[in-house]
């Protein structure tokens, strides 16, 4: 008789990881979660949802056998999108899948989690592990994260008020946050990816709480994500709106003139790839830039909006 441990999967392990993770996920061992909505709090209320994943910086976490701030990057990937629209984040859930189940990885990781949830005001209200032997090699594992927040209809923020002459603020990244390390792994060495370990393993930025604390005179948000500048401005911009980015306005740490040199990476492509030190733009009229930094004093003014094609421009 084969039995399902035979076969790879160990149960007991799961069960010893629940038994882990019981105090940072409330009503964890149901079949789903449960979320109140305060009643009359809201007069017309939007779910706002996002799912994503941390990529191929996983890989290096991996690599190095640093497992405690990945988690905070799932959390980040999610929240960071929702928050775009005005949204506040309330619940998020995880999915942890591997080939043979380490609990005190997977320890690791939730911890990390819980710990963006913390960070973003939200709960981790549940989440799935999954042991999938033959599916992964020994030592790998892969996340995926999905976020609820919710807004009121009439304090979405679209981008359709953004208009010619609106200053474009930049909020400061930690780093390259979670993208670009396909390009990165490519360029460095495992030994060199040892050796910076610590600073390309540093945690995404969470931006939920600056930007609540500015919606009421932000008129666009976008999270500088895949496709770096060159992508994800354009997504919040009206037509016939253009957005020069000047690339002297701050200044870019010195990760991606690394990246960039070790690379031989053209300029164009280094801004269609990473964040280059921003990790989130907010687009605002002049007569809000006063109240903008007044709350957000590490914002720095990055570029303007102008007539042209819906696009971004590098100058």
């Amino acid at each position: 008789m084969v039995t399902y441990k035979q076969a790879g999967v160990d149960i007991k392990k799961a069960e010893e990881l629940v038994k882990r993770i019981k105090g940072m996920v409330p009503g964890i061992g149901g079949f789903s979660g449960l979320f109140p909505i305060e009643p009359g709090r809201y007069k017309k209320p939007l779910l706002v949802a996002s799912t994503d994943g941390v990529g191929t910086k996983l890989k290096i976490a991996q690599l190095i056998g640093k497992h405690d701030t990945v988690g905070i990057d799932l959390v980040a990937m999610g929240v960071n999108d929702v928050i775009t629209c005005g949204a506040e984040p309330i619940f998020f859930l995880d999915y942890f899948a591997t080939g043979k189940l380490e609990v005190g990885v997977a320890q690791k990781v939730i911890i990390g989690i819980h710990k963006g949830c913390l960070q973003s005001g939200c709960i981790l209200l549940g989440g799935e592990t999954a042991e999938m032997p033959g599916f992964y090699k020994r030592g790998e594992y892969d996340l995926a994260g999905f976020c609820v927040g919710i807004v009121e209809k009439e304090e979405v923020i679209d981008g359709k008020k953004i208009e010619q002459g609106d200053i474009i603020f930049g909020l400061p990244s930690t780093g390259l946050h979670s993208n670009g390390f396909s390009l990165v792994r490519k360029i460095f060495s495992e030994k060199e990816q040892r050796r910076l370990g610590k600073e390309l393993l540093k945690p995404t930025k969470i931006y939920v709480r600056d930007i609540l604390s500015v919606k009421s005179v932000v008129r666009g948000i976008a999270h500088i994500t895949g496709g770096g500048f060159i992508d994800n401005i354009p997504r919040i911009l009206p037509e016939g709106c253009q957005a020069l980015i000047h690339k002297g306005s701050w200044k870019v740490p010195g990760i991606f003139h690394l990246v960039q040199k070790k690379g031989k990476i053209g300029e164009e492509e280094m801004f269609h790839t990473f964040n280059m030190g921003i990790g989130m733009v907010l687009v605002v009229s002049p007569a809000e830039r006063g109240r903008l930094l007044s709350r957000l004093p590490q914002a720095k003014p990055i570029g303007e909006v102008v007539s042209g094609r819906r696009q971004v421009k590098v100058v």
